[in-house]
């Protein structure tokens, strides 16, 4: 378990310093949770309540098309994924 938070310490940290294209962003907030599901995997585990690890996922699933679905939208009018070119008064 002490590695799943490691690597969620260093996915947060990656996060904060990689924050130029709007990819590379959801990709990170993709690997966080991930290990979120494992960490709760192995907390639930024990406690033995598995089941709500699927609603979990169903939720993670739901955010990531949702990010994924903003990302198309915005290349789509904007032309890139730089998040420091972006001008969010228009929308």
């Amino acid at each position: 378990m002490m590695i799943y938070m490691q690597v969620f310490l260093i996915s947060m940290m990656l996060l904060m310093l990689m924050y130029k294209h709007m990819l590379i962003m959801l990709m990170m907030m993709e690997l966080l949770v991930i290990n979120m599901s494992m960490i709760i995997y192995i907390m639930m585990v024990e406690v033995g309540m598995e089941f709500y690890l699927i609603y979990y996922l169903i939720f993670s699933v739901c955010e990531s098309v949702l990010g994924l679905s903003l990302l198309v939208m915005i290349v789509r009018f904007n032309g890139n994924d730089l998040y420091y070119m972006f001008n969010f008064s228009k929308f």
